[in-house]
């Protein structure tokens, strides 16, 4: 008896094509590539490295190198021992040392772990805050979505920088500890950046709510949270993977910025963008290039490695974006 050949197609779902499209974009792989090196470095690279963050080196008078951590018999607050600050590279510091001599490469490592921890905060936050209220905006309507759209167009009248600014200056006034004006500073840049991410989930909820599928469970008599949570938010959340990646680059941009300017993370918690801040400084500007190309090379990378990603994703999950 002839037996029959049956070509069987293989089934593929939407989440293996997204897949699919994403591992033929080259820049895509590239950036998840940077972020998995410079998480692995922010993460785990302390684990490995010899020095502590708040690690000080010294100079005594017979040329021996010490630390705080191994005085090896030497005295920091004797005469003629002085801060080993502004080394250039060398086998000992791959980087050199900043202006108060810590070791520039380790604190690269703890500042990469504050910016990137900031950033994933931060988005998260965001998120939250974002798709619960644009999720009631765009299913409720009416008076609810126009109360909370006219909250979203007062959060894009607020200017950034100036409250910020504002906060700085109330946390140094009521003596706020330093470990503590980093969740201010992270809850500040979630609340201010929500707004995009409500308007955007209210559009795409607006144009769902009135397909077959939302008519057959309003039909069925699911509770409108169970709609939302189980049918609305999962179909809107291509677009929040793409917002979410492409925006963790802009909050790591934003904090470096807030850093440079004084107001980000305190002193003596390293980030990047603090670790910059001594450019403000023409000395070290010109003659310890060292000291501040570092960290900008790796906040470039970083902002670069998350956007090649979100744009990856964002033409997987819709290809005629290529065309």
């Amino acid at each position: 008896m002839a037996q029959e050949n049956i070509n069987l197609e293989k089934v593929v779902t939407p989440g293996q094509l997204v897949m699919k499209r994403f591992l033929r974009n080259k820049l895509a792989i590239f950036g998840v590539g940077i972020l998995i090196a410079m998480f692995i470095f922010s993460f785990l690279g302390p684990m490995f490295s010899p020095y502590g963050e708040y690690t000080i080196f010294y100079h005594a008078t017979d040329g021996v190198e010490f630390s705080t951590e191994n005085l090896q018999g030497y005295d920091p607050a004797g005469t003629g021992v002085k801060i080993a600050n502004k080394q250039f590279p060398s086998s000992l510091h791959w980087f050199g040392t900043d202006k108060d001599g810590r070791d520039i490469f380790t604190r690269l490592m703890y500042g990469g772990r504050i910016s990137l921890t900031i950033g994933f905060v931060v988005v998260l936050f965001q998120l939250g805050l974002g798709v619960t209220l644009g999720g009631i905006a765009g299913y409720f309507g009416g008076k609810v979505d126009n109360l909370i759209m006219r909250l979203v167009d007062i959060m894009y009248c607020l200017p950034s920088l100036p409250i910020m600014l504002i906060i700085s200056s109330l946390l140094l006034s009521y003596d706020v500890p330093q470990d503590k004006k980093i969740y201010w500073l992270t809850l500040v840049m979630g609340i201010m950046g929500w707004a995009s991410v409500a308007r955007l989930v209210r559009g795409q909820i607006l144009s769902l709510r009135e397909q077959e599928f939302m008519v057959a469970t309003e039909a069925t008599g699911i509770h409108p949270s169970r709609r939302i949570a189980k049918h609305l938010v999962p179909n809107v959340m291509p677009q929040l993977i793409v917002v979410a990646t492409m925006g963790m680059g802009g909050v790591i941009l934003t904090e470096a910025a807030y850093s440079y300017l004084g107001i980000g993370v305190p002193f003596p918690y390293a980030s990047w963008g603090n670790m910059v801040n001594v450019v403000k400084d023409p000395i070290i500007l010109r003659e310890y290039i060292f000291m501040w190309l570092p960290p900008g090379i790796f906040i470039l990378t970083t902002v670069l490695g998350f956007n090649f990603v979100g744009d990856g994703l964002r033409d997987a999950f819709d290809p005629k974006m290529k065309r």
